[in-house]
């Protein structure tokens, strides 16, 4: 199926049909609808195609087998904001947010469909303040979600990006805050294919990046570095942390298994990224609009080699670069190797970062007082690993204050 959202017209200032679902097969039109609202106008199916949801003002219209002409169920709330709907097959489940209103606070409910119903209808229920808008993402089993709850200004007065808070609802009914160890915008969040740990990326410049398991107890502290987002392959053994936008495109590849980094490439002016489903290669592009000179794309291997790299010519411009899509499961997981793959290309390691000194100084060893910051190294922390424990609660919420007095006097 196919949705096409369309405008409204002067003969109709209340608005035609203007969201059109097509039968792509065929190309017959199914069914014509009119949506008012503009955010989470999209509808969503099931992996199966057997469950369909749309938003319409308060409710959530449930339509089954693509049978568009009668509405098999409905989910009635108040001012319901957004939706997700789960991965996978039957039974299908939908995560609601509701922003909070005159003091009241936002909350996230989780249901299953049939049962959407009753006062002990929900599965979980997370509510929480300092929420603008939200990012709700399922795992793969559809067993939890992960709310990223966002306000548009930071009253502290730290931040230009706002506030960020992460929280975590599981169908078994266990909700949490993630406690993140440091202060800061939440630039990415990645759930492991696995569906049993999450990673996230966070913090102040120098980012840290931290992977959770589903006690919401940090595995595996990254340390600090120049990144902003993080991908995990296919099959889940591998994680690429990396900085692009206004970062310089270096990408750190972790073996996830033994938490030992692989290699250290460089993609500079990356725009897109994404792993191929064998979980051997990657795609980095520079596209346009972001970005409409040097466009073109790199294939790399895990390791760092560049295997293949084509640019366009002058004067013309790439929009879009995808692999070839796979069924799960079509490419088995590989043991890791950590010598750099053949490539007639060569590799992109990334230079060693080094701090700013004056010239003055150049000739004098160099000391910490010199660094503008010292980065964090990475700590395991799973117990008896290597006897890392991780901070208490009331540890974390007294380092993220004086993070965040400190910040406050960088901004001032």
């Amino acid at each position: 199926m196919n949705a096409v959202i369309g405008a409204e017209t002067q003969d109709s200032p209340q608005g035609e049909a203007n969201l059109r679902l097509f039968d792509l097969q065929s190309g017959r039109l199914v069914k014509a609808l009119y949506q008012k609202k503009v955010d989470s106008w999209c509808p969503s199916w099931s992996d199966d195609e057997k469950i369909c949801v749309r938003s319409v003002n308060n409710e959530l219209h449930f339509y089954e087998n693509n049978d568009f002409d009668s509405i098999a169920n409905k989910l009635h709330m108040q001012k319901v904001s957004d939706f997700a709907l789960s991965p996978g097959g039957q039974p299908s489940k939908v995560a609601v947010y509701v922003p909070g209103s005159k003091g009241a606070p936002s909350f996230v409910r989780l249901y299953q469909y049939p049962n959407l119903g009753g006062p002990t209808a929900a599965l979980a229920n997370k509510s929480f303040f300092k929420a603008d808008k939200v990012t709700m993402q399922w795992n793969k089993k559809a067993s939890a979600v992960l709310v990223t709850a966002s306000t548009e200004v930071d009253k502290t007065g730290a931040s230009y990006y706002g506030e960020q808070t992460l929280h975590y609802l599981a169908v078994n009914g266990e909700t949490a805050l993630v406690q993140l160890a440091k202060n800061g915008p939440i630039y990415d969040v990645a759930w492991s294919p696995s569906s049993s740990e999450f990673c996230v990326v966070y913090g102040f410049m120098p980012a840290k990046a931290t992977v959770f398991n589903l006690k919401c107890d940090p595995v595996f502290d990254f340390g600090t570095g120049p990144r902003n987002a993080a991908y995990y392959s296919p099959q889940g053994h591998i994680l690429v942390l990396a900085g692009f936008g206004n970062l310089r495109g270096q990408m750190e590849v972790w073996d996830v298994k033994k938490y030992k980094q692989v290699s250290k490439p460089q993609a500079p002016d990356a725009t897109h990224f994404s792993w191929c489903p064998d979980g051997e290669h990657i795609v980095t592009a520079t596209c346009a609009p972001r970005l409409r000179v040097g466009n073109g794309y790199k294939i790399w291997h895990y390791t760092g080699s560049v295997l293949h790299r084509f640019e366009v010519a002058s004067g013309s411009e790439l929009y879009e670069v995808r692999w070839q899509p796979f069924p799960d499961g079509s490419f088995p997981e590989r043991p890791i190797k950590y010598q750099a793959a053949p490539s007639e290309l060569g590799t992109t390691q990334a230079p060693p970062t080094q701090a700013y000194r004056p010239p003055a100084l150049r000739h004098l060893p160099a000391t910490a007082s010199s660094k503008l910051h010292e980065d964090e190294p990475p700590q395991d922390l799973r117990p008896g690993v290597s006897g890392e424990r991780s901070l208490s609660k009331t540890a974390l919420k007294n380092q993220r204050k004086r993070e965040a007095k400190k910040a406050a006097k960088q901004v001032k």
